[in-house]
């Protein structure tokens, strides 16, 4: 039988809270039928809590014993729905409770770069090379990189994300030989990371555009195939030069561990060496901006 009327201090008022909200909701406005079982307290049992709000029966009398009070801030919303509380018992709730500290909020806007990691970019000149996000946003550059894929300082920020641009830029998506294998590769990958960081709103935001805009990314998102990194080969049929085949070289950054660096090589002295010295030299022809204007092409405008 539960205990009534047993007094507590201040620190158990969470379970005080807790047994009062369940002793005033009604079983029937909770959507429970009646099981003819003798109800020997008013409201909702422990049992019926328990299963409104997904969590143990064990969960619920420790709370309400006052034998646990850090709980995390889900729980507590599932709780409060559970009860249904006005806004100000659900403020009570979060009020009285211990709530579980989740993981650091990420920093708002795009993350920083580390300048060493920039300046590794810019050793690079005959190898396009690229900062990525594990979600693919493209953090920095270099001037071999704009050349093969696309200007990503003519992008705004929010639109350098290469699966973005492989499914909705139109230019983007015919440098691919295989654009299937390459867009199926893409959602796999984001699978993953929607799988390690299913909060983060960025990452859903991204997933709802493609869904929205590409029924190509509807069906393999819903596979649920999904892809970590790996050792890849890529052809790009250029513009410029024709096809170009390329190998991924995907490095983790051990100071930040959501990035990685990203490079693209090809077997000296084949054909697409050839092809890719020639597309960097002419793109360094065209730049009629100079070296001043490549320096900033890695590096995102100040405020993105």
């Amino acid at each position: 039988m539960e205990q009534q009327g047993t007094h507590h201090s201040g620190t158990h008022e969470l379970g005080e809270f807790l047994r009062s909200r369940r002793a005033a909701l009604d079983p029937r406005d909770a959507g429970l039928p009646d099981d003819g079982r003798l109800r020997r307290v008013p409201g909702l049992r422990r049992e019926e809590l328990a299963q409104l709000a997904h969590v143990s029966v064990d969960y619920i009398v420790r709370l309400e014993q006052g034998r646990t009070r850090r709980v995390s801030r889900p729980v507590l919303d599932a709780l409060a729905d559970a009860l249904q509380l006005a806004s100000d018992e659900r403020e009570y709730l979060l009020t009285v409770a211990d709530v579980a500290p989740t993981a650091p909020a990420r920093r708002p806007g795009r993350p920083e770069v580390a300048p060493r990691l920039r300046q590794l970019l810019d050793t690079m000149p005959d190898i396009p090379a690229m900062v990525l996000s594990r979600r693919m946003d493209v953090l920095a550059w270099n001037h071999a990189a704009a050349a093969l894929l696309t200007d990503f300082a003519a992008l705004a920020p929010a639109a350098r994300n290469l699966i973005r641009l492989t499914f909705l830029d139109d230019d983007f998506r015919a440098l691919y030989d295989d654009w299937p294998r390459a867009a199926r590769e893409c959602v796999a990958v984001l699978r993953m990371e929607a799988g390690r960081t299913p909060d983060d709103p960025a990452l859903n935001a991204l997933v709802g555009e493609l869904s929205v805009q590409d029924p190509d990314f509807r069906t393999w998102w819903a596979s649920h195939q999904v892809r970590g990194p790996r050792q890849l080969t890529k052809t790009y049929r250029h513009p410029v030069v024709g096809p170009v085949t390329l190998d991924v070289q995907q490095f983790s950054v051990e100071t930040h561990p959501d990035q990685q660096l990203v490079a693209y090589t090809a077997e000296p002295g084949s054909p697409s060496h050839d092809a890719l010295r020639f597309l960097l030299q002419w793109s360094s022809a065209s730049d009629g901006h100079g070296a001043a204007s490549r320096r900033k092409a890695h590096q995102p405008p100040a405020g993105d």
